[in-house]
This record gives structure tokens, C-alpha cells and sequence, in this order.
């Protein structure tokens, strides 16, 4: 029997639902520059259609069935035509009477199946033209513009371009889950002193973003970093490596991993489209990390041109598609629950303190809470002490005696101010004994320690009170 796309897409997605529990898996990646700018802006030298292309793209991106696509310069705009022209070159002798439709954005949704599908953030001059299309769930989402941008050779300045970022679940059910914090980005392009300036600047943007926002996990960055390795005072692209960087976030290039045995090249030749080899060099690439929840590698990177051209054999966009593929599996000494709550507040993680402790275990659990959950923290054995939320509400301890580890956790969710926050918590023990603060609702979820582990930490987001919340485990 021929099964049809949507009743594929639903097998797809029931095949996904059954496997999101798994410990180990893997995943793949593609970042691809879609050359979506309107042709009155951007020729980019690509024959046929600019709409069609983007139409043949959403439909490969679905029948390679890639679990996550990171696409740059993806536009949905109805722009005048004459706005555009003259931010560029003012003056006169400009077309005044004729309007132009762009509308890329919605020809790569319109064939594409994948059922995780980021909204636009708008056309040219609004939108960064940042999108992704995904197998896998996210539970946060988020748009970051650039802090500096150059048009000193090109026009940078004319869209808010930046990055984006989603916290996917590769893995989750009630109790365990897995998540990549994915980046994707577009920096400023150009090789003028102010290109390099902003660039570089791009860089140290999102390393302070990934300190901040994903502390203690694994981390996917894909984009068009208009970047190479041996351009003179390109220095930023280095920031992503540790070797580079020490105080950098860690990550490391799939390419220079793989394919130069993590020895960045000094003089890797320029690829032409589509690329003669894999080792030549190209502005687009993927870095990554892992973290202690999660063991994390890429085990095959390429520039997937072959797979993405045109019925004639011509390219669909001026850019080399980068193609990863990962697996992945939990970590030995400490694990996490999904995260249950809202995505509001601050992140905060006591994985990589969790990480340097020897078999920790929960010494005294301390919560604080009145109508609301307004804070958890736990104490261990050897005196480290974690404490998330504010200071509101009454406070309720329960110590646990040598031979007795927090198993168990119930959470409950309510509105506030419009936000979803934590507005209950109650910690079962191996002996039986609770521990509850904040008040019940009717939207609660139990989370229970996998056999032989114990909870002994906190990942989540808070300010005032407990926005968002998963429990770490650790082996008894």
C-alpha cells in the first residue's frame, strides 16, 4: 500500500513519540544559506526562480528526512520595491509605481513536512531571515539582533540579522530527558575593517550568550559565519574553539574534527559551488559540544551540494549546505528530568558544580513557597548548597538520614502575570517521607529517579520565584 506524505508524516512523528524516551541515539544536522534576499537586492548569481528553488528545497529537506535543518536568509516580505532600492543608492531616477512580492519563506513551508517549523520574524528591513525546520521538539525559542553590524562593503545593517536560539528535546518523557541547546546565526559579512570589527563582535556575542543561557549542556552552532580560518583579523571564529579560547564555550568545529583531526588547516583551499572536496574551506559551518548530561559527537560532516541541486543539475542557492550527523548518549554520573514550567527568568544549572562532586547526595532539601513556589534548594553531604528562586513564601526543610535519597518529585503549574511558572513542589524520599510547598493545581507532573539514581540538583529558570524546573540525578 502507498502510504501518502501527511499519513507518513503521522507514522513519522508516532515512530518519534515512541523513541523520545531512548538513553542513546543520533541525529543529524544541515545549515544551509537558502539565498533568499529579494533578487532586486540580491542576485546571488543562482539560476532559475528564486520562489521555485525554495520551493525545491523545503520538499529535499523533507525527503532526506534531516532531523534538523538551520536555514540563513530565509524571507517572507511584501516590500516595495523602490524602499529597498534607495536604502542602497539614494537618489533619483528610481521606479516609483511598481510593487514586488518576495514571499521565499512561505514556498519552502508550503512543500516542506516537517512538523517543527519556526515562524518568520518578517521581510527585509524587518526580518533576520533566520529559520528551522525540525523532527524534534524545543521547548524555548528565542531571536537575538546583533550588537554591531558594519556596511562597509555590504549591507549588513539593513535587516536586524543575529541568531536564534531552541532548547531541543532529543530525548524526554516524564521522568528522563535529553536536550541540545541549538544555535543558528548569520554574521556580518565583508572583509573590511569594519566588516572584521562587527564580526568578531558577532562572535563574542553569542560565546557570552551560551555562558549565560546554556551552562551545563550541550550545545549545536550552525549558520553562515562568514568566516574562514586564514582571512587576516578574522579572528572571532576562533572564540568557538577551545584549544583557541580556553575561556571559550568549548566547542569544536565538525569539519576541523573530522576531516584535519582537529588541527585547524593553514591554507585549505576555497570551494567552489558546489564544492569540489570536502576539505576545502567554506563560511558556513557547525560547532558543537557535549556536557556531562549528555556525551555528544559528530561522526561524519560533508557539504551535501550533491543532494540539494536543481532537475538540471544547477545549484539552488550560492552556498554549500554542510551536513552533520551526531550520536548522542546519556551521561554516566548525572542525568536530568524534562524541564516542566515556563520558559521565563534566568537559567540556571548545577551541573557543572554537580560535576566535580564525588557520588553527591542530597544531605537536606529546603523549599520556599505560599500561593506560588517561590524557591528549592538542596543541600549535600559535603556542604555544597543549592538554592533557586526568591526569598517570599515560608520555608519547609526535611533532612534525610545516611541511607535515604530523594527519589521522587511532583510539580504543578499555573498562570501568573500572563507567564507560566511553578506554583507547587512536593519531593518523596526512598523512605517514603514528603516534603511540600506552594500550592497544588491541576496541571502536575511526577518525576521519578531512574532505578538506582537519585535526585541532588536543579536545572531551570527563575527570578523572583521558580519559573521553570528539572531535577538532576546522579548514582546512589
Amino acid at each position: 500500500m502507498k502510504l501518502s506524505t501527511a499519513r507518513l508524516a503521522a507514522l513519522s512523528a508516532l515512530l518519534l513519540e515512541g523513541a523520545l524516551a531512548a538513553s542513546s541515539g543520533n541525529f543529524d544536522v544541515l545549515t544551509i544559506n537558502v539565498a533568499g534576499l529579494p533578487a532586486i537586492l540580491n542576485e546571488n548569481g543562482v539560476p532559475g526562480d528564486k520562489a521555485t528553488n525554495a520551493a525545491t528545497m523545503g520538499a529535499k529537506f523533507s525527503q532526506h528526512g534531516i532531523d534538523i535543518v538551520q536555514l540563513q536568509e530565509v524571507s517572507r516580505h511584501r516590500l516595495l520595491a523602490p524602499l529597498a532600492v534607495s536604502r542602497l543608492s539614494p537618489g533619483p531616477g528610481t521606479l516609483t509605481h511598481r510593487r514586488q512580492d518576495f514571499n521565499y519563506h512561505a514556498h519552502i513551508y508550503r512543500t516542506n513536512t516537517h512538523p517543527h517549523r519556526t515562524a518568520t520574524s518578517g521581510g527585509v528591513p524587518f526580518g533576520s531571515g533566520l529559520n528551522t525546520v525540525s523532527y524534534l521538539p524545543w521547548v524555548d525559542f528565542r531571536r537575538i539582533k546583533w550588537n554591531k553590524c558594519s556596511d562597509a562593503s555590504q549591507s549588513d545593517c539593513l535587516t536586524p540579522k543575529g541568531f536564534t536560539f531552541m532548547r531541543v528535546a532529543i530525548s524526554s518523557d516524564s521522568s528522563t530527558a535529553a536536550y541540545v541547546d541549538f544555535y543558528n546565526l548569520h554574521a556580518d559579512a565583508g572583509v573590511e575593517p569594519g566588516d572584521l570589527v562587527a564580526r568578531n563582535d558577532n562572535m563574542k556575542q553569542v560565546a557570552d550568550y551560551i555562558a549565560a543561557w546554556s551552562k551545563g549542556n550541550a550545545v549545536v552552532v550552525a549558520g553562515d559565519f562568514n568566516s574562514r580560518y586564514t582571512r587576516t583579523g578574522d579572528t572571532g571564529i576562533r572564540d568557538f574553539l577551545a584549544s583557541e579560547n580556553p575561556s571559550g564555550p568549548g566547542l569544536k568545529d565538525a569539519w576541523v574534527e573530522l576531516l584535519y583531526s582537529n588541527v585547524i588547516p593553514q591554507s585549505p583551499s576555497s570551494c567552489g559551488n558546489p564544492a569540489a572536496n570536502d576539505l576545502c574551506e567554506i563560511v558556513d559551518k557547525v560547532f558543537y559540544r557535549g556536557s556531562p548530561l549528555l556525551n555528544l559527537r559528530a561522526t561524519d560532516t560533508r557539504y551535501d551540494t550533491s543532494r540539494f541541486l536543481q532537475d538540471n543539475g544547477d545549484v539552488l542557492t550560492d552556498h554549500n549546505p554542510v551536513h552533520v550527523n551526531f550520536t548522542w548518549s546519556s551521561g554516566a554520573s548525572l542525568r536530568q528530568s524534562s524541564l516542566f514550567g515556563g520558559p521565563h527568568g534566568s537559567w540556571f544549572s548545577d551541573v557543572p558544580v554537580l560535576a566535580g562532586i564525588n557520588k553527591p547526595k542530597a544531605a537536606t532539601i529546603d523549599f520556599r513557597g505560599a500561593s506560588r513556589l517561590d524557591g528549592v534548594g538542596v543541600t549535600l553531604t559535603d556542604g555544597t548548597r543549592f538554592t533557586h528562586g526568591g526569598s517570599g513564601g515560608t520555608a519547609a526543610s526535611l533532612a534525610l538520614g545516611a541511607n535515604e535519597y530523594w527519589t521522587q518529585a511532583e510539580l504543578c503549574t499555573g498562570q501568573r502575570s500572563g507567564r507560566t511558572r511553578n506554583f507547587y513542589i512536593r519531593a518523596v524520599t526512598s523512605s517514603g517521607r514528603s516534603l511540600t510547598s506552594g500550592t497544588s493545581t491541576s496541571d502536575c507532573q511526577t518525576f521519578v529517579a531512574p532505578s538506582g539514581w537519585q535526585i541532588v540538583g536543579f536545572v531551570g529558570q527563575d527570578g523572583s520565584e521558580v519559573d521553570q524546573l528539572a531535577f538532576v540525578y546522579a548514582p546512589r
